[in-house]
Protein backbone atom coordinates (compact mmCIF):
# COMPACT_ATOMS: atom_id res chain seq x y z
CA UNK A 1 0.00 0.00 0.00
CA UNK A 2 1.45 3.55 -1.25
CA UNK A 3 1.56 5.34 2.80
CA UNK A 4 3.73 8.11 0.67
CA UNK A 5 1.01 9.05 -1.89
CA UNK A 6 0.28 12.26 0.24
CA UNK A 7 3.21 13.88 -1.68
CA UNK A 8 1.27 13.64 -4.59
CA UNK A 9 -1.77 15.84 -2.97
CA UNK A 10 0.12 19.45 -4.21
CA UNK A 11 -1.66 22.44 -5.46
CA UNK A 12 -2.51 22.87 -8.88
CA UNK A 13 0.63 22.56 -10.92
CA UNK A 14 0.95 19.45 -13.25
CA UNK A 15 -1.79 17.07 -13.90
CA UNK A 16 0.74 14.47 -15.52
CA UNK A 17 2.36 11.47 -13.21
CA UNK A 18 5.97 10.57 -14.68
CA UNK A 19 7.72 7.64 -14.28
CA UNK A 20 11.28 8.12 -12.82
CA UNK A 21 14.12 7.10 -14.50
CA UNK A 22 13.54 3.10 -15.06
CA UNK A 23 13.94 -0.05 -17.27
CA UNK A 24 10.41 0.12 -18.67
CA UNK A 25 10.56 -3.06 -21.48
CA UNK A 26 12.42 -6.19 -21.59
CA UNK A 27 15.00 -6.29 -23.65
CA UNK A 28 16.04 -9.88 -23.37
CA UNK A 29 12.71 -11.58 -24.18
CA UNK A 30 12.86 -11.24 -28.01
CA UNK A 31 16.36 -12.64 -27.92
CA UNK A 32 15.75 -16.20 -26.95
CA UNK A 33 13.42 -19.13 -28.31
CA UNK A 34 9.71 -18.75 -26.76
CA UNK A 35 7.58 -21.44 -25.46
CA UNK A 36 4.38 -22.04 -23.79
CA UNK A 37 4.43 -23.38 -20.26
CA UNK A 38 1.55 -25.89 -19.62
CA UNK A 39 1.82 -27.53 -16.83
CA UNK A 40 4.02 -27.61 -14.12
CA UNK A 41 7.41 -28.71 -15.89
CA UNK A 42 7.31 -28.59 -19.63
CA UNK A 43 10.29 -30.76 -20.95
CA UNK A 44 12.20 -30.08 -24.62
CA UNK A 45 13.35 -32.32 -26.44
CA UNK A 46 16.63 -32.31 -28.54
CA UNK A 47 18.60 -34.75 -30.54
CA UNK A 48 22.47 -34.82 -30.80
CA UNK A 49 24.27 -35.19 -34.32
CA UNK A 50 25.16 -39.05 -36.10
CA UNK A 51 27.78 -39.32 -38.76
CA UNK A 52 27.14 -41.36 -42.00
CA UNK A 53 28.92 -44.59 -42.90
CA UNK A 54 30.05 -45.68 -45.94
CA UNK A 55 28.18 -48.79 -46.93
CA UNK A 56 30.23 -51.94 -46.90
CA UNK A 57 29.40 -53.43 -50.40
CA UNK A 58 26.54 -55.17 -51.97
CA UNK A 59 23.92 -57.02 -50.07
CA UNK A 60 25.74 -56.10 -46.78
CA UNK A 61 24.14 -55.51 -43.15
CA UNK A 62 22.03 -51.93 -42.84
CA UNK A 63 23.57 -50.01 -40.27
CA UNK A 64 21.94 -48.67 -37.27
CA UNK A 65 22.44 -45.33 -35.87
CA UNK A 66 22.04 -45.06 -32.27
CA UNK A 67 20.82 -41.28 -32.47
CA UNK A 68 21.14 -39.55 -29.25
CA UNK A 69 18.16 -37.97 -27.02
CA UNK A 70 18.67 -35.35 -24.43
CA UNK A 71 15.60 -33.60 -22.46
CA UNK A 72 15.81 -30.16 -20.25
CA UNK A 73 13.12 -29.72 -18.21
CA UNK A 74 11.63 -26.04 -17.26
CA UNK A 75 9.36 -24.82 -14.49
CA UNK A 76 7.78 -21.49 -14.27
CA UNK A 77 7.73 -19.25 -11.27
CA UNK A 78 4.69 -17.14 -10.47
CA UNK A 79 5.21 -13.03 -9.93
CA UNK A 80 2.57 -10.63 -8.27
CA UNK A 81 2.39 -7.57 -7.07
CA UNK A 82 -0.64 -4.68 -6.03
CA UNK A 83 -0.99 -1.51 -4.89
CA UNK A 84 -4.48 0.80 -3.29
CA UNK A 85 -5.51 3.78 -4.74
CA UNK A 86 -7.53 5.54 -2.07
CA UNK A 87 -10.98 7.04 -3.09
CA UNK A 88 -9.92 10.07 -0.95
CA UNK A 89 -6.36 10.17 -2.76
CA UNK A 90 -7.82 10.22 -5.85
CA UNK A 91 -9.53 13.54 -5.42
CA UNK A 92 -7.31 15.94 -3.77
CA UNK A 93 -4.92 14.69 -6.75
CA UNK A 94 -5.08 16.69 -10.18
CA UNK A 95 -4.90 13.11 -12.10
CA UNK A 96 -6.36 8.80 -11.18
CA UNK A 97 -2.95 8.04 -10.22
CA UNK A 98 -4.58 4.30 -11.51
CA UNK A 99 -2.93 3.83 -14.57
CA UNK A 100 0.58 5.34 -13.80
CA UNK A 101 0.37 2.63 -11.08
CA UNK A 102 -0.05 0.14 -13.82
CA UNK A 103 2.47 1.42 -15.98
CA UNK A 104 4.89 1.17 -12.99
CA UNK A 105 3.58 -2.59 -12.30
CA UNK A 106 4.52 -3.45 -15.63
CA UNK A 107 7.73 -1.97 -15.73
CA UNK A 108 8.70 -3.85 -13.06
CA UNK A 109 7.37 -7.05 -14.73
CA UNK A 110 9.25 -6.41 -17.89
CA UNK A 111 12.54 -6.24 -15.73
CA UNK A 112 12.00 -9.54 -14.11
CA UNK A 113 12.29 -11.42 -17.37
CA UNK A 114 15.19 -10.00 -17.98
CA UNK A 115 16.66 -11.09 -14.65
CA UNK A 116 14.71 -14.73 -15.23
CA UNK A 117 16.75 -15.25 -18.28
CA UNK A 118 20.08 -13.62 -16.85
CA UNK A 119 20.04 -16.30 -14.42
CA UNK A 120 18.93 -19.05 -16.43
CA UNK A 121 22.43 -18.85 -18.76
CA UNK A 122 24.34 -19.66 -15.93
CA UNK A 123 22.25 -21.83 -13.72
CA UNK A 124 22.24 -25.48 -13.39
CA UNK A 125 19.96 -27.61 -15.59
CA UNK A 126 17.59 -30.59 -14.85
CA UNK A 127 18.04 -32.97 -17.29
CA UNK A 128 17.12 -36.81 -17.84
CA UNK A 129 13.68 -38.28 -19.09
CA UNK A 130 11.36 -36.14 -15.74
CA UNK A 131 14.16 -33.69 -15.25
CA UNK A 132 15.98 -35.42 -12.29
CA UNK A 133 18.27 -37.98 -13.69
CA UNK A 134 21.36 -35.11 -13.99
CA UNK A 135 21.92 -32.04 -13.24
CA UNK A 136 23.97 -29.57 -15.71
CA UNK A 137 25.93 -27.30 -14.66
CA UNK A 138 27.62 -24.45 -16.47
CA UNK A 139 31.13 -25.67 -18.22
CA UNK A 140 33.92 -24.25 -16.64
CA UNK A 141 36.15 -24.97 -19.78
CA UNK A 142 38.02 -21.99 -21.21
CA UNK A 143 35.52 -22.33 -24.36
CA UNK A 144 32.23 -21.13 -22.51
CA UNK A 145 34.46 -18.48 -20.15
CA UNK A 146 36.40 -16.15 -21.82
CA UNK A 147 38.90 -14.27 -19.32
CA UNK A 148 41.72 -12.66 -18.86
CA UNK A 149 43.71 -16.28 -18.42
CA UNK A 150 46.07 -14.55 -15.88
CA UNK A 151 42.94 -13.81 -13.91
CA UNK A 152 41.06 -16.35 -13.97
CA UNK A 153 39.61 -17.42 -10.69
CA UNK A 154 40.45 -13.96 -9.33
CA UNK A 155 39.12 -10.62 -10.04
CA UNK A 156 39.08 -9.84 -13.83
CA UNK A 157 42.29 -7.82 -15.18
CA UNK A 158 40.72 -6.66 -18.52
CA UNK A 159 37.78 -4.68 -19.66
CA UNK A 160 35.09 -6.56 -22.87
CA UNK A 161 38.27 -6.34 -26.10
CA UNK A 162 37.64 -6.97 -29.38
CA UNK A 163 39.78 -9.81 -28.59
CA UNK A 164 36.98 -11.53 -26.04
CA UNK A 165 34.03 -10.98 -28.76
CA UNK A 166 36.32 -13.01 -31.31
CA UNK A 167 37.22 -15.68 -28.64
CA UNK A 168 33.76 -15.87 -27.82
CA UNK A 169 32.50 -16.34 -31.70
CA UNK A 170 35.91 -18.54 -32.60
CA UNK A 171 34.04 -20.96 -29.54
CA UNK A 172 30.55 -20.68 -31.20
CA UNK A 173 32.15 -21.65 -34.92
CA UNK A 174 33.91 -24.53 -33.30
CA UNK A 175 30.67 -26.00 -32.17
CA UNK A 176 29.26 -25.82 -35.38
CA UNK A 177 26.75 -23.49 -34.39
CA UNK A 178 24.39 -22.51 -37.05
CA UNK A 179 25.14 -19.58 -39.41
CA UNK A 180 21.57 -18.62 -39.40
CA UNK A 181 20.78 -18.04 -35.75
CA UNK A 182 20.98 -14.65 -34.64
CA UNK A 183 23.50 -14.11 -31.92
CA UNK A 184 23.10 -11.88 -29.13
CA UNK A 185 25.68 -9.91 -26.43
CA UNK A 186 24.68 -9.18 -23.11
CA UNK A 187 26.86 -5.90 -21.70
CA UNK A 188 26.07 -3.02 -19.34
CA UNK A 189 27.59 0.37 -20.02
CA UNK A 190 30.59 -0.01 -18.41
CA UNK A 191 31.14 -2.78 -21.28
CA UNK A 192 30.41 0.01 -24.03
CA UNK A 193 32.49 2.36 -23.06
CA UNK A 194 35.11 0.13 -22.86
CA UNK A 195 35.12 -1.52 -26.21
CA UNK A 196 35.25 2.02 -27.30
CA UNK A 197 38.54 3.04 -25.38
CA UNK A 198 40.37 -0.36 -25.98
CA UNK A 199 43.48 -0.13 -27.88
CA UNK A 200 42.51 -3.07 -30.05
CA UNK A 201 39.81 -1.04 -31.70
CA UNK A 202 41.17 -0.55 -35.02
CA UNK A 203 40.02 2.62 -36.90
CA UNK A 204 38.18 0.81 -39.36
CA UNK A 205 36.66 -0.44 -36.35
CA UNK A 206 36.46 2.75 -34.18
CA UNK A 207 33.78 4.56 -36.03
CA UNK A 208 31.49 1.17 -35.67
CA UNK A 209 32.18 0.68 -32.29
CA UNK A 210 31.22 4.67 -31.63
CA UNK A 211 27.87 4.31 -33.25
CA UNK A 212 27.05 1.33 -30.84
CA UNK A 213 28.26 3.09 -27.80
CA UNK A 214 25.83 6.14 -29.18
CA UNK A 215 23.04 3.34 -29.92
CA UNK A 216 22.91 4.59 -33.59
CA UNK A 217 23.47 0.91 -34.46
CA UNK A 218 23.04 -2.47 -31.81
CA UNK A 219 25.31 -5.01 -34.04
CA UNK A 220 29.39 -5.16 -34.13
CA UNK A 221 30.93 -8.40 -35.18
CA UNK A 222 27.87 -10.37 -35.83
CA UNK A 223 26.69 -9.57 -32.20
CA UNK A 224 23.22 -7.27 -31.60
CA UNK A 225 24.23 -5.94 -28.68
CA UNK A 226 21.63 -5.40 -26.03
CA UNK A 227 22.44 -3.46 -22.89
CA UNK A 228 21.61 -4.62 -19.47
CA UNK A 229 22.16 -3.21 -15.55
CA UNK A 230 21.29 -6.59 -14.42
CA UNK A 231 23.91 -8.85 -14.70
CA UNK A 232 26.15 -10.38 -12.31
CA UNK A 233 28.38 -7.96 -10.94
CA UNK A 234 30.66 -8.24 -7.39
CA UNK A 235 31.51 -4.83 -7.29
CA UNK A 236 34.78 -5.93 -9.15
CA UNK A 237 34.25 -8.19 -12.02
CA UNK A 238 30.59 -7.86 -14.67
CA UNK A 239 29.56 -11.32 -16.27
CA UNK A 240 28.41 -10.92 -19.34
CA UNK A 241 26.70 -12.97 -21.51
CA UNK A 242 27.23 -13.50 -25.73
CA UNK A 243 24.74 -16.50 -27.21
CA UNK A 244 22.70 -18.08 -30.26
CA UNK A 245 19.12 -17.03 -30.15
CA UNK A 246 18.10 -20.88 -29.71
CA UNK A 247 20.67 -21.29 -26.75
CA UNK A 248 18.25 -19.85 -24.39
CA UNK A 249 14.34 -20.61 -23.99
CA UNK A 250 11.85 -18.56 -21.74
CA UNK A 251 8.77 -20.43 -21.15
CA UNK A 252 5.31 -18.71 -20.32
CA UNK A 253 2.20 -19.78 -18.16
CA UNK A 254 1.11 -16.63 -17.91
CA UNK A 255 1.87 -13.23 -19.35
CA UNK A 256 1.60 -10.15 -17.72
CA UNK A 257 -1.94 -9.68 -16.46
CA UNK A 258 -3.42 -6.67 -15.30
CA UNK A 259 -6.52 -6.74 -12.82
CA UNK A 260 -8.26 -3.36 -11.50
CA UNK A 261 -10.89 -3.75 -9.02
CA UNK A 262 -12.66 -2.27 -6.02
CA UNK A 263 -11.98 -3.28 -2.49
CA UNK A 264 -15.27 -3.58 -0.40
CA UNK A 265 -12.51 -4.51 2.81
CA UNK A 266 -10.50 -1.29 1.92
CA UNK A 267 -12.96 1.23 1.56
CA UNK A 268 -14.04 0.81 -1.51
CA UNK A 269 -10.13 1.57 -2.56
CA UNK A 270 -9.12 0.59 -6.58
CA UNK A 271 -6.64 -2.44 -6.47
CA UNK A 272 -4.22 -2.17 -9.31
CA UNK A 273 -2.82 -6.53 -9.01
CA UNK A 274 -0.53 -7.56 -11.59
CA UNK A 275 0.76 -11.10 -12.21
CA UNK A 276 2.43 -13.83 -14.29
CA UNK A 277 4.02 -16.88 -14.36
CA UNK A 278 7.01 -17.82 -16.29
CA UNK A 279 10.41 -20.07 -16.31
CA UNK A 280 13.83 -19.71 -18.34
CA UNK A 281 16.61 -22.70 -19.18
CA UNK A 282 19.68 -23.10 -21.15
CA UNK A 283 18.99 -25.43 -23.95
CA UNK A 284 22.76 -26.21 -24.95
CA UNK A 285 26.02 -25.17 -23.68
CA UNK A 286 27.75 -24.68 -26.69
CA UNK A 287 25.54 -21.68 -27.10
CA UNK A 288 25.88 -19.59 -24.43
CA UNK A 289 29.24 -18.03 -23.40
CA UNK A 290 30.28 -15.98 -20.29
CA UNK A 291 32.52 -13.38 -20.70
CA UNK A 292 34.23 -11.66 -17.77
CA UNK A 293 34.77 -7.83 -18.19
CA UNK A 294 36.54 -6.15 -15.57
CA UNK A 295 34.08 -3.33 -14.11
CA UNK A 296 34.23 -1.06 -10.77
CA UNK A 297 31.96 1.05 -8.74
Amino acid sequence: MSFQVTTAMIQQYNANIALVSQQKKSRLEGCVRRERLTAEFEYFDQIGPTEAQPKNGRHADTPLMSTPHMRRRVSGTPYNWADLVDTTDKLRMLTDPTSAYTMNAIAAFNRAKDSVIINAAFAAVQAGKTGTESTITFPTATSNNIYDAASFGADETTVLTVDKLLRAKKAMWRSEVDEGIPLYCCVSASQLTDLLNATEVKSADYNTVKALAQGDIDTFMGFKFIRSERLPWDGKTRQCIAWAQDGLLLATQEEITVKVSERDDKNYSTQIYVEMDLGAVRMEEAKVMRIFCKEGA
